[in-house]
Order: structure tokens, then C-alpha cells, then sequence
């Protein structure tokens, strides 16, 4: 065999053990536990207005109904109590980061019947209240999937496990969304009271938190989380301590500060979580405003998105998955920040080409692979500076809410420079916007940040 055939065939066995990942059993109960994250959301956002909307709500007050997805921004300031506090019986018997998941499970469960019994027109406050409810369990849900991804998951597997997270999450989604809607109308069509159809429908969401429920029965408890809790409680008992909650509970708030202040180039590091994302979004937030504006129609517009955009997202979180099995943390974040960057550039010129449905379908595609691997390579670096077992939920909560200001504050302002600059130059600016992220990604790699990342990213796969 010749050195080209040896080194092409060393290169099949990497990607066919970079594949294998897909179907380690902690991998795939991650995939199910994404299809329960995204299976609440939008029972508390859009499907409860387009019901609101079914029952005659004013336009306004469904309008006003949107800050009751607040909990999901601030959950970071409850995420300590799931790091601190066990939850009666259910962590004992279950462990630390299960127990939880059941509660948050059931606690959803309990939130949507409540939210589904309610008219949305004779008790407006109570539809808010249960609302509220829901969002609130949904979000403690995400933030103990979050702790137990990143503490289930080894270094090398965390891009895997966010590459079956997504699509699985997209898909919870579609079903509380798309199906829920189609399946009050069939059951309006068959002599179902108007009252009660969509009760049914937020039962039948109920029934399918069946899903996530046995994905937390059937996984182990992170190996880890038990490890590090047995030492704390260790500790805690020789300082006399352990039977104040209080006491424990400021701990752990505390310990998760200290403890992500503690590493080396804290500042730089923060200050590349905040940026890395900010181009991609500072042009999202146009996009959908800059299609109409062209001239497309809205209906091909959203067949595109929920159709060739949906299944290309998909495909770049699989792919981005498959790059972080191969290549080291830093040249993934590499790949990923400049195929960001020259995605924004897609739009540019599809303003040039104007409205042709071919472009449109093109610009779509590219720019939701290149957002799918930057989201499941992004996810991974975040996943990876979690490193205390003690503090995984706490600190993810606040990687993941800096990375959201980049999303909600920073890119605020797109909408006056598209107006004042014009949609090609646009995009060519929010592409620049993500070269600051690139220098911060050069200077770290220089220091040798990366280098951690990437030797407990070895040995898991040794």
C-alpha cells in the first residue's frame, strides 16, 4: 500500500469514529432531552398567540403577552439553586442532576394542563399567570439539560451531542407548533367544541414530555456531578456547615463566580463570548425585514426558511459536530468564524441579484449551515470552560446569557445602519463585525488557551 493510500485510509478511519459518536447511548440521550427543551417554548410564544388570536384576543394585548418569556433570559439567577440544593427524594434516588430533570419534567407537565384548561378570553391574567408558569419550568428544564450535557458529555463528544441537540430541539418545536395547530383544526373539523380543541392540543404536548421524562430515567448520573458532590458535602460536614441551605445555596453562587474568575485571561475570554456570535446576529436580525424589503413574497419566504433553511441547519449541525471530532478547539472556532463571516457576505449579493427565488434559496441555505456549525462549535467551547462539576448550571447560565447580549443588545442598532448605509453595504459591514471576535481568537490561541481544551479533549477519546 502506498504512504497516499495509508494516509487515505487513516483519514476514513477518523471520520468513521468521528460518525460513531452519533450513536453512543449518552449522545442519543441528549438528543432526546433537546426534543423536551424545544417541545415547551412555544407553547408560552407563538402557538399561544396564534390561539389568543383563534378566540378573538386584542391584537395588542397578544402583543404584550410576549414578556412572558422572560424567565428564559434571567434564568441564570435561579440556576445556582440547581446547582446547590437536591430536590427531596428524586435526588436521592435518582442523583443530583436527574432529580432535577424530573422535577422540571413534571413541573412542565403540571404548567401546560394548567395553561391548556384556561380561556384565554374570560381569564386573560390566568392564561398571563400560567404562561409565566410554563416559561419558567421550561426554562430551570434548559438550564439542568445544560449542566447535565456538559457534565454527561467528555470534552470530544460535547460537539456531538449539540449536533443531535439542535435538530432534535427544532424539532420539539415543530411539534408544539405546526402540529398543535393542525391538530386543533382536524379536531375542529370533527365536531370538537371550539372551547376545548385546544386544551387537546396542550394535552397532547403534555403526554409527549413522555420523551424527555424517560430519557432522565434512562440515563446514569453523570459520573462527575457525583464525584464533586460528594466531596463538597465532604468538606461542608468538617466545616459544620452542610445543614444551612441558605449558606450552601450563597456558596454555590459565589463558588461559580470565583471559580470562572480564577482561570487565566478571564477578560479576553468573556470579552470573545460576547462578540463571537455578534456578526451572525447583528445580520439576523435583518434578514427577515431585508427579503420583504426587496420584494419577496412572504409565503415563499417561509417556505424556504421552515423548508431548504430547516434542513440546511440541520446538515451544518451534523457537520459542525463532525468538525469538532476531527480538528482542535481553535481551528474549529477558526472554521466556524469565517464561514460566519462569509456568510453574511451571501446577502450582499443576493441584494445585488434582487428577487430570484434560486438566490433566495441559496442565501438561505448557506447562511443556516454556516450558523448550524458555528452554533454546535460555539456551544462546545462553552461546554468545555465549564469545568467544576460543582457550578456546571450556574456558569453555563452565564456563558450562555453574555452570549445573548450580542444577539439582543448589540445588534439593537442594525436596523438604523441598514437604513443609513442600504442593504449591500449592510451585510458587508455586519461581515466586518466579526473580525474583533477573530483577533481575540488569535491572541488567545498565541497564549495557549486552547491548549487545556484540547488535552482533556485527548484523553477522552484515548
Amino acid at each position: 500500500m502506498s504512504v497516499s493510500d495509508t494516509a487515505r485510509a487513516e483519514q476514513w478511519a477518523r471520520w468513521l469514529k468521528s460518525l460513531r459518536v452519533y450513536l453512543e447511548p449518552r449522545v442519543l440521550i441528549v438528543m432526546f432531552l433537546g426534543f423536551s427543551s424545544g417541545l415547551p417554548l412555544a407553547l408560552s410564544g407563538s402557538t399561544l398567540a396564534i390561539w389568543m388570536a383563534d378566540r378573538g384576543v386584542d391584537l395588542g394585548a397578544i402583543g404584550l403577552f410576549s414578556l412572558v418569556g422572560l424567565p428564559y433570559t434571567i434564568k441564570f439567577l435561579w440556576a445556582p439553586i440547581v446547582d446547590a440544593w437536591k430536590v427531596p427524594v428524586l435526588s436521592r434516588l435518582l442523583g443530583r442532576r436527574r432529580g432535577w430533570l424530573i422535577l422540571s419534567q413534571l413541573l412542565l407537565i403540571c404548567t401546560i394542563l394548567f395553561l391548556g384548561s384556561l380561556d384565554p378570553v374570560a381569564s386573560p391574567w390566568w392564561v398571563a399567570l400560567g404562561a409565566v408558569l410554563l416559561a419558567a419550568a421550561s426554562a430551570t428544564q434548559d438550564t439542568v439539560i445544560d449542566a447535565f450535557r456538559v457534565e454527561s458529555l467528555s470534552v470530544d463528544q460535547q460537539a456531538a451531542g449539540m449536533a443531535v441537540f439542535v435538530p432534535a430541539y427544532r424539532v420539539g418545536m415543530l411539534v408544539s407548533s405546526a402540529f398543535v395547530i393542525a391538530l386543533v383544526g382536524w379536531l375542529e373539523a370533527n365536531g370538537i367544541a371550539a372551547g376545548s380543541v385546544w386544551f387537546y392540543g396542550y394535552a397532547a404536548m403534555a403526554a409527549l414530555m413522555a420523551v424527555g421524562m424517560g430519557a432522565s430515567l434512562l440515563a446514569t448520573e453523570p459520573r462527575a456531578s457525583e464525584q464533586a458532590e460528594q466531596a463538597a458535602e465532604n468538606e461542608a460536614q468538617e466545616a459544620a456547615a452542610v445543614g444551612n441551605p441558605v449558606l450552601k445555596l450563597w456558596g454555590a453562587a459565589i463558588g461559580a463566580f470565583t471559580d470562572f474568575l480564577s482561570k487565566p485571561y478571564v477578560a479576553a475570554i468573556l470579552l470573545f463570548v460576547l462578540l463571537f456570535k455578534f456578526c451572525d446576529a447583528f445580520a439576523g436580525v435583518m434578514t427577515g425585514p431585508f427579503v420583504i424589503r426587496i420584494g419577496f413574497d412572504k409565503t415563499a419566504y417561509a417556505a424556504i426558511v421552515k423548508g431548504v433553511g430547516f434542513f440546511a441547519v440541520l446538515l451544518g449541525g451534523l457537520a459542525g459536530g463532525l468538525i469538532a471530532r476531527t480538528y482542535p478547539m481553535a481551528a474549529c472556532l477558526w472554521i466556524a468564524g469565517i464561514l460566519q463571516m462569509a456568510s453574511n457576505l451571501v446577502f450582499s449579493w443576493l441584494a445585488w441579484m434582487s428577487t430570484d427565488l434560486t438566490a433566495l434559496a441559496v442565501a438561505i441555505s448557506v447562511e443556516n449551515f454556516a450558523g448550524g456549525i458555528g452554533t454546535v462549535i460555539f456551544v462546545a467551547y462553552l461546554s468545555s470552560l465549564c469545568t467544576s462539576p460543582l457550578h456546571t448550571a450556574t456558569q453555563y447560565a452565564l456563558l450562555s446569557a453574555l452570549s445573548a447580549v450580542g444577539r439582543t443588545v448589540l445588534a439593537s442598532t442594525a436596523g438604523y445602519v441598514a437604513e443609513v448605509t442600504g442593504w449591500v453595504v449592510f451585510f458587508i459591514l455586519t461581515s466586518a463585525a466579526a473580525l474583533p471576535s477573530l483577533a481575540l481568537l488569535a491572541w488567545l490561541q498565541a497564549r495557549g488557551h486552547f491548549k487545556g481544551i484540547d488535552k482533556r479533549s485527548s484523553k477522552a477519546q484515548v
